[in-house]
C-alpha cells in the first residue's frame, strides 16, 4: 500500500542556477546530486532539513523523460512563469518572509491572511511559482472557502 511520497519533481532550466536558489536562498539541503551513468541524466535533489523522508528533484526537461519537442514545451512553459509547483510551509511566515526576501527571493505576493493560513507567492529562478504558506491551527470543515 501507499505510505505517503517520498520524491516530487520540479522542473528547472539549469541544474547550477536551481542548485544555488534552492539551498542558498531558500536554505534546503542537497540530498543527492549525480550522473546516472556515463553521460547520462543528472538526478539532483535538495529538501529541508526537518523533513528527511521528502526530496525534490529538480529536473532539466529533455531526455530520458521528455522527447525533444516536449522538452522544449516544458521549457517555455516554465520560463513564462504558468507552472506553480507546489506549497512551502512555515511556522513563522512574516520572520521567514523576511528572511527570503533579503536573499533575493522574488515575491509575487507579500504575505496575505487567508481562510486556510496566511500565504505569500514567490517564484524560483526558473520561473515556477510556490505558495509559502503558514496554516491556521484549527480549519472548520464547514467555512465557505470563497473558491466557488
Amino acid at each position: 500500500m501507499i505510505k505517503g511520497m517520498s520524491i516530487a519533481n520540479v522542473w528547472v532550466l539549469d541544474h547550477e542556477r536551481a542548485k544555488a536558489f534552492y539551498t542558498e536562498k531558500l536554505g534546503l539541503e542537497v540530498r543527492t546530486d549525480m550522473t546516472m551513468g556515463e553521460g547520462g541524466m543528472r538526478w539532483l535533489t535538495v529538501g529541508a532539513k526537518d523533513q528527511p523522508d521528502l526530496e525534490i528533484t529538480l529536473m532539466v526537461p529533455g531526455p530520458p523523460a521528455l522527447d525533444p519537442e516536449s522538452a522544449e514545451e516544458l521549457r517555455k512553459l516554465v520560463a513564462k512563469g504558468v507552472l506553480g509547483a507546489g506549497v512551502f510551509a512555515t511556522d513563522d511566515i512574516h520572520a521567514d518572509y523576511a528572511a527570503l526576501k533579503a536573499r533575493g527571493v522574488e515575491f509575487l505576493q507579500d504575505p496575505k491572511e487567508r481562510p486556510y493560513g496566511t500565504e505569500a507567492i514567490f517564484r524560483d529562478d526558473s520561473g515556477n511559482w510556490f505558495s509559502f504558506t503558514q496554516r491556521r491551527e484549527r480549519l472548520d470543515p464547514g467555512q465557505d472557502w470563497g473558491l466557488s
